[in-house]
């Protein structure tokens, strides 16, 4: 009896498992404890025959010196622990590692014309690993030095096998810090783990079964070859069930209604759909969506990466939609041209909430020809079923009130300045939250919902004063003021002396009102966060707190400007996102 391997894991294993918990602790749902759970199973099922075979075949063994004792099917419990350990650990930074990846769009569609996507890279793989499995075969019934190595693939390359069939779109198209990271690290700290385990005996390799040839003085080529194998099954384990994830949570058509803990059989289902079966219009519209928010706004980027798949996808979807409507209206090369864009988008609104059935003011194939090629996909994907109409209308009357700048500003009172922003802004929020209910159902009142929504618009108008407060020196630069005619009055300013001189100590003054009134706002409003249903309230704390981390930037002396703007670095974005994650519910 004795403690060595006990003592391996209380330095080497359990450490690591403590920090990567409480790492992620904050972002961990219903649905990556289930994850986690499922793949702990299938890995201690599915590793213990194979174990036990080893141990009694006398491959490999434990001196009774450097066990406790109790075994199962022969197999020492601190080696069933390491199962569990191992699994935890690396499925726990795959976790982190992947959370900021919108998956979804990395699903690719089959065509007539290019055929299903990495067909040949496919094959290439089945090819390899069934290979490797006649390789190790022929090595077992050698019984001489390959038959560690032998056993180590022949029990792991089927399984990689059908891993590789099921999930090679993922496998192939998803960034390397998805896959081949949370395989390399944990793979190289469990090399020098083992080789000092190996150095002190704790486990022992019989000399007949292995090559005899080391990675680095220590390390079995074979210790190697078994850490590598047993992380890529995991790892591609918790792929392929967040590529059927992906199909089950991006069509609708498919999966109408897809469960929040899909069993087995949802997700092998989902990963039998054909590539030539997926909605090619609608990984278009997510792809674009994720292309824009990437580029345009990196606070609510790093926040959309804690909200639920389904959510996320509707919230990238919305904002893909409210971007380029925007976009269409500041680009245009004239104020003509801007007060058309904002007829059509009328006009799509009128298509898409018709009146009645049988209102068609517009063939929908004319009206979506009429709006640029690269904005279409925004349009066809607006999530319109699960929205009301009237935010997306107000939302174009505070366009219509963004082109009255021609001549004047038409933000005269503060009342005008808050009726601006609850139309481009509070409409947002009102949006989202509206998408949070239907995806989440409560057991909240109709008029429990409607306070929460009102709530939201005026934390939306908050987000919006931090929005103007940040970019008056660049909204002068396009002719604007947004900061009330009556308040520079006050501050004895003229409209043409604040386009002209943005940085005035004056000027700043007014900055610090406005900033006063958009944490008031929230002060007041924030507390409705705390209705919301669990899966969506962190996530929405985590937007709302890492764009006010901007109003804060700007209350202090000395903040960094860039392009014109006070700017937070990414490090602090993500230190607000985690301690925000970390709050309890008040």
């Amino acid at each position: 009896m004795g403690f060595d391997y006990a003592i391996v894991h209380l330095k080497y294993n359990i450490p690591p498992a403590v920090l990567l918990t409480l790492l992620y602790r904050p972002l961990f749902t219903k649905l990556d404890a289930f994850k986690l759970a499922f793949l702990v199973t299938v890995a201690i099922v599915a590793t213990i025959p194979w174990d036990s075979y080893l141990i009694r075949a006398r491959i490999w063994s434990y001196p009774g010196h450097v066990i406790i004792g109790p075994t199962l099917c022969d197999i020492p419990l601190e080696e069933v622990f390491f199962f569990f350990i191992q699994t935890y650990n690396t499925t726990f930074l795959y976790l982190i590692l992947s959370k900021p990846t919108f998956q979804p769009a990395f699903l690719r569609a089959g065509t007539p014309s290019s055929g299903a996507p990495w067909k040949y890279q496919k094959t290439a793989g089945q090819l390899f690993l069934v290979g490797a499995t006649i390789w190790a075969w022929l090595r077992v019934r050698e019984n001489s030095v390959g038959t560690y190595a032998g056993l180590i693939v022949v029990w792991a390359a089927p399984i990689i096998l059908l891993q590789w069939t099921l999930a090679y779109q993922f496998i192939l198209g998803l960034p390397l810090s998805n896959t081949l990271l949370p395989i390399a690290l944990p793979t190289l700290y469990l090399w020098m783990v083992d080789t000092l385990a190996l150095r002190r005996g704790t486990w022992v390799i019989s000399t007949g079964t292995k090559y005899g040839v080391h990675l680095w003085d220590g390390l079995e080529v074979e210790e190697a070859l078994f850490f590598l194998v047993t992380n890529t099954l995991i790892v591609f384990g918790q792929v392929a069930f967040d590529n059927a994830l992906a199909v089950l949570y991006t069509f609708p058509s498919l999966f109408p209604s897809p469960p929040v803990l899909p069993s087995p059989a949802h997700l092998m289902q989902a990963l039998w759909i054909s590539p030539f079966d997926y909605d090619a219009k609608r990984l278009e519209g997510l792809q674009d969506a994720v292309l824009r928010l990437k580029r345009k706004s990196r606070s609510f980027y790093l926040a959309s990466s804690t909200f639920p798949g389904p959510l996320r996808t509707d919230l990238l979807l919305l904002y893909s939609f409210c971007r380029v409507a925007d976009d269409l209206v500041d680009n245009a090369a004239t104020i003509e041209e801007a007060k058309g864009w904002i007829s059509k988008l009328h006009e799509f609104l009128d298509h898409v909430y018709p009146a009645s059935k049988d209102d068609s003011s517009a063939s929908a194939e004319g009206l979506y020809e009429s709006f640029p090629l690269e904005t279409r996909s925004a349009l066809l994907q607006l999530p319109a079923a699960r929205l009301p109409r009237q935010p997306l209308q107000d939302l174009l009357y505070g366009f219509e009130m963004d082109l009255a700048f021609n001549n004047s500003s038409p933000i005269k009172t503060e009342s005008d300045l808050r009726l601006y922003s609850e139309r481009v802004a509070g409409t947002v929020a009102q949006m989202c939250i509206e998408l949070i209910l239907h995806l989440y159902p409560s057991n909240m009142t109709p008029g429990q919902q409607r306070e929460v929504v009102d709530a939201g618009d005026r934390v939306g108008i908050a987000l919006q004063y931090v929005n103007i407060a940040r970019d008056i020196a660049v909204d002068t630069y396009i002719g604007r003021v947004y900061l009330p005619l009556d308040w520079l009055r006050e501050a004895g300013i003229s409209y043409d002396q604040a386009l002209s001189a943005p940085n005035d100590p004056l000027m700043e003054g007014l900055r610090t009102r406005l900033l006063d009134k958009a944490f008031s706002l929230y002060e007041g409003a924030r507390g409705a966060i705390e209705s919301l249903p669990v899966e969506a309230r962190g996530p929405i704390r985590v937007a709302v707190e890492s764009y006010m981390e901007i109003g804060r930037t700007l209350r202090r002396k000395g903040y960094t400007v860039k392009a014109g703007r006070a700017t937070v670095p990414k490090w602090r974005r993500i230190i607000v996102a985690w301690k925000t994650l970390n709050k309890r519910s008040v």
